[in-house]
């Protein structure tokens, strides 16, 4: 089967998965995000050399205790303290020129930061004052969408300044310029279209959100590849790798998007 048709194929088998378990209820939400914490676990470990099954199960168990914030009410700020923190910890080690090899402590310590709490706080974020709200988390995953598609287009018609060069080659600064600006205009019309929401600050400041950290979450997986010598994370989807590969974006902008959420939460 030619390759374009089979990336197109396993893609849209992803999104309709994706949005209809959003959609379609709360507890399949969960579930759906339970087996992609689990896969995402099993292909991370492969890329940082750490066992895979147990990781796995402690990863999911993890998933379960936590996702329900009902009985643990205190335990979304520690959560989200220390999973900022990891992801300062790898943006330091992304823009550090010191190559060096991953610890086994480092590596558990992404394990739990960088893979099981971000999809514990990406389950978090649909729920406000008036409980799950799908369209939100979905809203998300339109702008990053979005981002990424018009980073790429606008990267390859007009780009020529080098964003990464020494993680990603082909990421440049235009591109990046053509998503930001593409992700804000998406926010503006999600907010507007999809939410109903005439105030339009959450969202501008979601984009912006997404714009500048699912390029680092991107940017931060392609160099785990590249210590690893992979081109992707996995093969379970055709034609676009692992699951990793499609999340990496959101599982490293979650907690930023989750605490820009509690911020305006708390000063209103």
């Amino acid at each position: 089967m030619n390759e374009t048709v089979t990336r197109a194929l396993s893609g849209s088998v992803y999104i309709v998965l994706l949005v209809g378990c959003i959609l379609h209820s709360e507890l399949s939400f969960y579930i759906l995000f339970g087996g992609f914490l689990g896969l995402t676990t099993f292909e991370f470990c492969k890329l940082v050399d750490l066992p895979k099954s147990i990781p796995a199960v402690f990863a999911v168990a993890l998933f379960a205790l936590f996702c329900d914030s009902t009985f643990y009410p205190f335990q979304d700020g520690i959560i989200t303290s220390f999973t900022v923190l990891v992801s300062f910890k790898l943006l330091y080690s992304l823009f550090s020129t010191k190559e060096k090899t991953i610890t086994n402590f480092e590596k558990w310590l992404y394990l739990i930061g960088y893979i099981i709490f971000p999809f514990v706080i990406i389950t978090k974020i649909p729920f406000g004052l008036s409980g799950y709200n799908p369209k939100i988390i979905i809203g998300i995953f339109v702008l990053i969408w979005t981002n990424d598609t018009f980073a790429y287009l606008v990267g390859k018609s007009i780009g020529k300044h080098k964003l990464f060069e020494r993680i990603s080659p082909k990421k440049t600064i235009e591109g990046f310029i053509g998503g930001f600006v593409f992700t804000i205009i998406a926010g503006i019309i999600i907010a507007k279209y999809l939410l109903n929401t005439s105030n339009l600050t959450i969202w501008i400041g979601t984009a912006v959100l997404v714009s500048i950290f699912a390029t680092l979450g991107d940017l931060i997986q392609s160099r785990f590849k590249r210590i690893a010598g992979v081109k992707d994370s996995g093969k379970i989807m055709p034609g676009h790798g692992g699951i990793l590969d499609r999340l990496d974006s959101m599982i490293f902008v979650a907690p930023f998007i989750f605490l820009f959420y509690q911020i305006l939460n708390y000063v209103s």
